[in-house]
């Protein structure tokens, strides 16, 4: 019995750190995504200012 209480702990304790991590790995990928678009935009930015 003892080792189903600590299996049991364990799933819990491992589910407990998926459902905290899972929202903050979304956020992260929406802020690089978001990073990325601002620095593709800097660099268009420069190839207009190298044309002129």
């Amino acid at each position: 019995m003892e080792r189903f209480s600590a299996l049991f702990f364990s799933l819990k304790s491992a589910l407990l750190v998926l459902i905290i991590a899972l929202p903050l790995g979304v956020t992260g990928c929406n802020t690089v995504e978001g990073l990325g678009k601002d620095i593709q935009k800097g660099g268009q930015a420069i190839e207009r200012a190298g044309k002129k």
